[in-house]
């Protein structure tokens, strides 16, 4: 399968050539260029294992991969609480999609211990020797699934750089303890939107041309890489065999997904999977304060010259959400001029507005809402009294949006939140939440919230205060490509 930029259709490669560069030669996002051309039979899914349903979208996406089963197989074998990866619970009437059963209890993990088989599988069939350096921006739970996905792989290095005031305590403290002879972590002065965007300027000042006999070649973790979003389609055809196999839904009825997110990627695979054939009704976009997601989807003019709200649910405390990119790039038929202007214009003028006719057919698929953190609080005390289930705040935030949509649509489909993230990584907002008092020590809080609610603390959180800290670098937002450069001797 053939892939390209979504700002040139001059840059061109096969699958294994994007995963392992992450972002296209001209700073856009490498889609598959004839998606509809896809045979994909979707109804296959339905009697099929988690680890099945991953190699099957997997090679329908990603063709050049030899061998994806077992690439599969050594991804997710052991490393999750369940051999399904990802349940699905009833919490009423709506289903709720469990993503934080991983090693880092987030959402993350599905695609983050699948994308370090997919790049070392690449480098391998290119012949590719070179040392690849991952460079990653989190907003808190991206840099702990790659690390802990990446640490030592042999002919890989990573640097995960992460907001320095922007992520929770325990979301730090998984980084900076990690472990492994090729990991690099470091906080920069500013939000994630400064993390982000330093490691795309990195990107473009270190080049092909300049890296050219250096031995040295970039590519990233996070979701602007096709080999790390491709991994997230996995659950939501999981998701949907599950409804079929609890006989809420008959095979062929539409489902609605309800997903919290900042960065667009998480919706973005949801999309994709429906461009597969699944029967996706609406993707539901639930944002927090940072509301620019919901005001694009609802108007078409995304903005991001606004205040920067830090929230009780920093993951998704961003401004510029790199995927949206792929979408207007799908919607408009690949229309690589159109959305190269627009992504010029957010980059130069800060935002940029689509046509009546794009934002038409955008909200054909799409619906949005979004909470404050008083409404997520809210969320997680109610979830918690009516269903006896605890939730994190990314979680509150999609079932809040899920609740709100639900009024506005009485004939909605039947509903999935996906639910992002374990409670734990965020003790003291939601033991907040829950009316009690809140320790200072956010480790404290952590203990107790699990003698109120008698929910076990993860494996991978138990214990992380003790832990030795590996990682104190701290760069100013523009200091990152230097970083970098010293990083890897130039």
């Amino acid at each position: 399968m053939n892939y390209q930029s979504t700002r040139s259709s001059d840059n061109n490669s096969n699958s294994l050539q994007a995963v392992l560069r992450g972002l296209a030669p001209d700073g856009g996002l490498y889609v598959p260029v004839c998606l509809d051309d896809i045979s994909f039979d979707w109804k296959c899914t339905l009697t099929e294992d988690t680890f099945a349903i991953a190699t099957r979208v997997l090679q329908a996406l990603l063709p050049d991969f030899e061998d994806m089963s077992g690439l599969v197989d050594r991804a997710y074998s052991g490393k999750f609480e369940t051999e399904e990866l990802t349940p699905t619970v009833m919490l009423g009437e709506d289903a709720l999609l469990e993503l934080f059963r991983g090693p880092t209890s987030a959402f993350k993990d599905v695609a983050l211990s699948m994308l370090p088989q997919l790049i070392c599988a690449a480098k391998k069939q290119l012949g590719n020797g070179e040392l690849t350096q991952i460079l990653t921006a989190t907003s808190g739970d991206t840099g702990k699934a790659a690390l802990v996905g990446f640490a030592d792989v042999p002919g890989v290095k990573i640097t995960v750089f992460y907001p320095e005031q922007g992520v929770s305590p325990v979301q730090k403290a998984q980084m900076v303890t990690q472990t492994g002879t090729n990991v690099q972590v470091c906080a920069v002065e500013g939000n994630f939107d400064d993390a982000q965007t330093g490691v795309k300027k990195t990107f473009a000042a270190l080049n092909e041309k300049v890296l050219e006999g250096s031995g040295v070649a970039l590519s990233s973790a996070n979701s602007i890489n096709i080999g790390r979003l491709a991994p997230q389609l996995t659950y939501y055809f999981k998701a949907y065999a599950d409804l079929v196999r609890k006989g809420s839904i008959q095979a062929g009825d539409s489902v609605d997904f309800v997903v919290p997110t900042g960065n667009f990627g998480d919706i973005l695979a949801g999309y994709l999977a429906k461009r597969l054939g699944l029967p996706v009704g609406k993707l539901v976009c639930a944002s927090n304060a940072n509301n620019v997601l919901t005001d694009f989807l609802t108007t078409g003019t995304y903005d991001r010259k606004r205040p920067f709200h830090k929230t009780t649910s920093p993951s998704m405390d961003i401004l510029i959400s790199s995927n949206l990119e792929r979408l207007l790039y799908f919607i408009t038929n690949g229309d690589t001029a159109a959305v190269a202007d627009w992504m010029n214009r957010l980059s130069k003028q800060g935002g940029y507005s689509v046509s009546d006719s794009v934002l038409a057919k955008i909200q054909a698929e799409f619906s949005a809402g979004f909470c404050d953190d008083e409404m997520t609080a809210g969320a997680i005390k109610e979830i918690w009294q009516q269903h006896h289930y605890l939730v994190d705040p990314h979680t509150a935030v999609a079932w809040y949006v899920a609740q709100q949509y639900k009024r506005q649509n009485p004939s909605h489909a039947p509903v999935v939140v996906l639910s992002t993230a374990s409670p734990y990584k965020f003790p003291a907002a939601v033991l907040s939440a829950l009316g009690q008092p809140v320790p200072e020590d956010e480790f404290e809080a952590m203990d107790k919230l699990q003698q109120l609610t008698g929910v076990a603390i993860p494996a991978g959180l138990a214990g992380l205060k003790q832990r030795k800290v590996q990682h104190t670098d701290c760069v100013g937002p523009e200091g990152l490509t230097e970083y970098v450069k010293k990083s890897i001797g130039l």
